[in-house]
């Protein structure tokens, strides 16, 4: 009997490590790329107006001279955004305290180069209560920037003017 029990403690053995296998495996495996989670900033509808056929919004006038990077239409940002800078201009209150108006420090150097602290974050939410990779980021001299990739990539937000 003992050399019974031996077997099936082996074959235990064995089924254990082959799911441990199997799991190592499966986390490990990258996910089929579909794109992005979320639209690009030129890739938001625009609430008020579209360019051409595409269903794009606007650009609200090329691109920035001063960063380089293209504008985006505050109206044509998701309404999570809008709120966020709503609450930016009332100087809060922010949903995410603990993160909201920290410094950005601009290590991706997408922004124009400025002394640490020029720059700050502001969480815009996927879904109630997760972060996910939206951000606007603000510079001392009122400029807004908006990234739905976590950093890697950046609109300048021209501001409606209500």
């Amino acid at each position: 009997m003992a050399a019974t029990a031996t077997a099936r403690q082996r074959y235990r053995w064995l089924v254990l490590l082959a799911a441990a296998a199997i799991l190592v495996v499966w986390f490990f495996t990258p996910a089929p790329d579909d794109g992005p989670a979320t639209p690009s900033p030129s890739a938001v509808p625009s609430a008020t107006s579209t360019d051409d056929e595409t269903g794009f919004p606007p650009t609200a006038g090329g691109v920035d001279p001063d960063s380089g990077l293209p504008y985006v239409d505050e109206a044509g940002l998701p309404a999570e955004a809008r709120d966020v800078l709503s609450r930016i201009d009332d100087g809060g209150p922010f949903k995410y305290p603990g993160d909201d108006g920290k410094t950005f420090e601009n290590r991706e150097e997408l922004l124009p180069d400025q002394p640490m602290g020029y720059y700050r974050e502001y969480t815009v939410e996927t879904a109630p209560r997760v972060r996910g990779p939206r951000r606007i980021v603000t510079g001392d001299e009122d400029e807004y920037y908006w990234t739905d990739d976590h950093y890697d990539s950046f609109s300048r937000i021209e501001r409606s003017t209500s």
